[in-house]
């Protein structure tokens, strides 16, 4: 049991430094460097099994300093792509940068599909912590029967030796031999044990999980691709989805946004001269005519698109209050570089992503363990700015209003 335990802890261990390193590694990692593809960095896959570790824990946590100090290997790896340098991390310790190594061998788990609800990396660790208690269990009740028969054995080697005569038992069926087993009322007391541990585990681990869809990727009516539009395109998060900065919600654009492109760009040289089907989506959904350059507003219907990102009821979230406000605080505490959007801190790489995704957990433990760890930055910040005014005046024992403190919002009262 002691092994088998220690087996489990160690292995649940690793599992749990992969999912902490593909959380690093999407936060820092990803718009130089692809597991399985080369980009502005090597395929990861290809070239960290052929790195020791004490190479890349420092390569990663400072590799301009590294090749600067003129060793061979770092100078050597730089040539990969001579016109980009790599990024230096000295926040990363040695523990995450491990992290990120254990990941990058163990590569992507598998996404949720459309019509599944689970938790992503948090289920694979329920799982497997599961599958571990019945090992034990197993192991447990394996050990429990040779120790019954050594015992049995020893008994019969005594009453030999005192001369005793030793009546053989009859052969019993198996059936029978577990019947006799739980009229055992040690094996039955562990077995009622091992049961109450297993459906407690069960229990706790789809209660911690439920609700939890890091990882859901419903299908779309459009196939939109995000890494095409916001990656080669580069086109800005804000252009479609305005509302993000400047109200609760981000919205979905409306198809009249996408018709400011795709009433010229409809692919034609991809699909033999025809428009692409999915263009054409939007099309008929809007009741364009193509040809005629004339809309029918009898034709009109509106596109069904999936939430991918949900939140209960009671929770409020304000985008804006996040991406203008808090911009440059969530910035420095996710280390994202200048040309990346505020948005990335929570939704992950976009520009990367075929098919959008949930992320992030979306959890209150992870909405917490945010606010705890970022550093406000106050200083220029027109929101604190007043909020420091009014605690002066308060100070001063002066007149102070509700709408000195943002009483005159439309969020405070309109959710």
């Amino acid at each position: 049991m002691f092994t088998a335990l220690s087996v489990l802890i160690v292995s649940g261990t690793q599992a749990q430094d992969a999912a902490e390193g593909r959380k690093i590694f999407k936060e820092k990692c990803t718009s130089c460097h692809a597991l399985d593809r080369d980009l502005i960095g090597p395929a990861l896959q290809t070239v960290v099994p052929t790195k020791s570790e004490a190479f890349l824990l420092k390569w990663i946590n400072n590799a301009p300093a590294f090749i600067a100090s003129g060793d061979k290997e770092a100078v050597e790896a730089s040539k990969f792509n001579p016109n980009a340098e790599m990024t230096a991390f000295p926040s990363l310790t040695p523990e995450q940068i491990k992290s990120i190594l254990a990941y990058v061998k163990a590569g992507e788990p598998k996404k949720v599909d459309a019509a599944g609800t689970g938790g992503g990396g948090s289920d694979e660790v329920s799982s497997f912590s599961i599958a571990g208690v019945v090992a034990v269990i197993l192991i447990s009740i394996v050990i429990l029967v040779i120790l019954g028969r050594a015992i049995k054995m020893l008994e019969r080697l005594i009453l030999q030796k005192q001369g005793v005569e030793i009546i053989e038992e009859e052969k019993v069926s198996m059936v029978a031999g577990i019947g006799q087993l739980f009229k055992n009322k040690k094996f039955v007391f562990f077995f009622i044990l091992c049961l109450i541990t297993f459906l407690g585990s069960w229990g706790w681990m789809g209660m911690w999980n439920t609700g939890v869809n890091t990882g859901y990727q419903p299908t779309q009516p459009i196939k939109f691709s995000h890494e095409l539009h916001a990656g080669t395109n580069q086109i800005d998060c804000q252009y479609c989805h305005a509302g993000a900065f400047e109200s609760r919600n981000a919205t979905i654009p409306s198809l009249n946004v996408c018709m400011n492109c795709h009433k010229s760009v409809q692919a034609r040289d991809n699909h033999d001269g025809n428009i692409s089907p999915e263009i054409q989506k939007i099309y008929n959904a809007l009741g364009y005519d193509a040809d005629k350059m004339t809309y029918d507003k009898t034709k009109e219907k509106p596109i069904e698109w999936v939430q991918v990102h949900n939140l209960p009821d009671f929770a409020y979230f304000n985008h804006s209050q996040h991406v203008v406000v808090a911009e440059e605080a969530i910035r420095k505490e996710k280390g994202l570089k200048p040309n990346e959007p505020v948005c990335f801190a929570c939704h992950g790489p976009v520009n990367t992503m075929e098919e959008i995704y949930q992320y992030s957990p979306l959890t209150m433990k992870w909405c917490i363990n945010c606010h705890k760890d970022t550093k406000l930055e106050v200083k220029d910040n027109a929101f604190y700015t007043k909020i420091i005014e009014a605690h002066e005046k308060i100070k001063k024992g002066e007149k102070i209003t509700p709408a000195a403190l943002g009483g005159m919002e439309c969020g405070k009262c309109h959710y």
